[in-house]
Formats: structure tokens, sequence, C-alpha cells
């Protein structure tokens, strides 16, 4: 942390106010342009030009989308990450940047994480152009975040953390006021897999339930009886919870079906039950259907663990936050049971992801993540810039 505290205080934030129109200008073009996972070649492609045109090599990731893009120099190297993929959500946001994609949305602020670190990469470029730049910087823009097992892998695979001694990003909170910072050690976010129920039967007419599998009513059986056994059979200081967000059978009131599915996601806080109950559930469900004579095939696909917070990590966000936004700005902030894919790269180097505060001040409820009417404040992507920025310089 050698970085002079005037140059963080003054000469970033002047690079940051000058670039803080265009990046809320890219972002809303992101917005409403939003891409799903894995197919954000638009996306990559505006941020891929903007780099180039600030004297930058970006590499597109082997995948297509995404990029990798170096700034400065150095035998070491500190990370920068931000996803770029939008949901499969429909915006019911009256903006004039509102989504031109019909059913798709940037509903988790995955343009403000890409805009904030555009932002960190033209003024990290000005600095090296500048020859004031001690260290090398590497830029991650990282497709299909919301597709498990999440996109980090194919980052990772494709060399993105080589030569990598740490690594930070950041991630939008509305549950924090712009200008807030939520900063916790050690376990941020939890793990969470993926898990599909297939019931098979040979169907029949509901008048002779008795002369076949009634798979609706084992079906039932199972959505309501699995997340209950479950929770007898694993520590329950790991809050273990599985939830189903889809369940299909049959077309017809007079006809059981032959074939009925469940889907869902399991998730929990801790690294050993995470592993346990991708086990136990295949086995649970088969023992709840047993005596109706059906069939099942289980599958649980492992999405992503805990993201792990690094102490020593927190602590260069913290100062960053102290010489930017000041000490009051840092909020604590709870572990949560939804799952994040950086916590892959976590795995191989020390880091840290923080909570953006995107409510605006004054307001009392804003809408949640993942959801339509999901509105961040378009000043926290100067925080976020400046935020980033001087994270990479201090550590």
């Amino acid at each position: 942390m050698t970085t002079p505290r005037s140059l963080v205080l003054t000469d970033i934030r002047s690079r940051v106010d000058a670039v803080r129109d265009e990046i809320v200008t890219v972002r809303r073009d992101i917005h409403a342009n939003p891409e799903l996972g894995w197919h954000e070649e638009r996306t990559t492609r505006v941020l891929r030009d903007r780099l180039i045109a600030a004297g930058l090599s970006p590499q597109v990731l082997p995948t297509g989308t995404g990029l990798i893009c170096d700034v400065g120099s150095g035998d070491t190297c500190v990370a920068l990450r931000a996803d770029i993929d939008a949901l499969p959500v429909a915006e019911a946001v009256d903006a004039p940047y509102r989504s031109r994609n019909a059913g798709v949305m940037h509903a988790c602020g995955h343009d403000v994480h890409a805009a904030a670190l555009l932002g960190a990469g033209l003024v990290l470029a000005g600095m090296a152009a500048d020859g004031i730049l001690d260290r090398r910087v590497r830029l991650i823009f990282q497709p299909a975040e919301e597709v498990m097992p999440g996109g980090a892998l194919g980052v990772i695979a494709a060399g993105g953390l080589e030569g990598v001694h740490r690594i930070y990003a950041l991630h939008c909170d509305p549950r924090l006021d712009t200008g807030q910072v939520g900063l916790r050690v050690g376990a941020l976010t939890a793990a969470a897999d993926r898990v599909l129920v297939r019931v098979l039967g040979p169907g029949g007419h509901t008048s002779r339930p008795h002369l076949t599998a009634d798979l609706v009513h084992a079906l039932a059986t199972l959505v309501s009886q699995l997340p209950a056994a479950l929770s007898r059979r694993l520590d329950p200081r790991a809050a273990a919870t599985l939830v189903w967000g889809r369940v299909t059978a049959g077309a017809a009131a007079n006809a059981i079906p032959a074939r009925g599915e469940a889907e869902g996601t399991i998730r929990c806080l801790d690294l050993t039950v995470w592993k346990e109950a991708a086990e136990l559930i295949p086995e649970l469900a088969a023992q709840l259907v047993a005596p109706y004579g059906v069939d099942i095939d289980t599958e649980v696909t492992h999405g992503v663990p805990p993201v792990m917070n690094d102490t020593l990590a927190i602590d260069v966000i913290r100062h960053a936050v102290d010489q930017t936004l000041g000490p009051a700005a840092v909020a604590s902030t709870d572990q949560s049971l939804g799952g994040e894919d950086f916590a892959w790269y976590l795995e191989h180097v020390p880091g840290a992801m923080a909570r953006l505060g995107v409510r605006t001040p004054g307001i009392e409820r804003v809408p949640d993540l993942h959801t339509p009417e999901f509105t961040p404040d378009e000043s926290a992507i100067a925080i976020g810039t400046t935020l980033l920025t001087t994270t990479a310089l201090l550590d």
C-alpha cells in the first residue's frame, strides 16, 4: 500500500469525473441491449471497442464472449472482475433506456458492474499513458455468471488468473444506500446447486389410479416432503434450503400423466454440507416416491461454492473506502443464500467481493435483485469505478 494519499484522493477523483458521463451512457446502452449468459456478443464488442480506443489490448475469451485486458506492467498482477450477462426477466421499468430485448433484462446490476469496471480501465489506462501506474491490473469482464456452474470457470481455464495474486469484485446491493459499501470477512454468499427430478410412470385414467402409478400424487409428495426430509438429515447450522421453482406434469384433468418434473435449487452456508446434500437428495427422493410405483431420475448439478472473502483483501477494500468515501461509508453485510460464481476465483487466489450500495438515499424501499422493477441509482457507477481503481492501487 504505497500509493500516496494525495494521488488516490485528487488524481483518481478528477480522472473518474472525466469519464463519469461516458460510463453512465455505456451502462444505459448495455442495459437497453441485454444478453443472456454465453450470448453477450454485443456487450463484449461495446466494451472491447472502448478499451481499444483507450490504447489497450483486450482479448476476447475462447468462448466468444467476455474479455480479459491487462493495464500497466509488472511481475505480479491484481485482478478486477465484473460480470456482463443479463437474466430472463421481463423489465417493468419505464425508462428511455429500458430493455429492447423482450423477456431479457439486467435485473441483477451486471450492467452497473461492467460500466464501473470499464471506468476503472479507462482511468488506469490514462495513468499508464502518463507514466504513473506502477503495477499491472487485469480487467476481467466475465460472461455467464447467471448460468450454473458459472462463466468464471471458463475464465480460469483460459488462463485468466495466471500471474494474479489477488482478485476483487463489487456487487450491487439495493439494501444499501448509494455511497455505502458492505464488507464482510469470510463467507459472503452460499453454495448453490440446481436440482432436477424426473418422475416416470405408465400413465392412466384418473378413475383407476389403483391400476397404474399415480404420478402426480407421487410428485406432490416429493415436492412437499423432500425439503423437510433433507432438513432432518443435514446439520441445521448450515441453513440448507431446498426451494422449487418449477413443477410440471400432465395436460388433462382426467388423465394421469406418464411424466412429471420438479426443478429448484439447494442452497447452504457450509462447504461440507454442500457436498453431503448432493449425495443425499437422490437417495431421499427415491425413498419418498417408492410407495407409489413410479420410476425416478434425480440430477444435482453443482453450481458454486460460497464466496469466502480474504481478511487482507477486505482490509485493502476498507482502506480504499476510507480514502475515497470516508470511514462512515463502510457498512456491515450479512451472508446471503444467493450463489455467486466469483467463488471459483477464490478457490485459486485470495480476494474479496464488496457490496455496492445502489439505493437512492431517502427511498424506503427499492425493488430487490432479479425483479422486473430493479432500478439502481446510477450515481453508484462512478463510486464503483473510484473504489475499484483505488483498491487496485492500494493492493
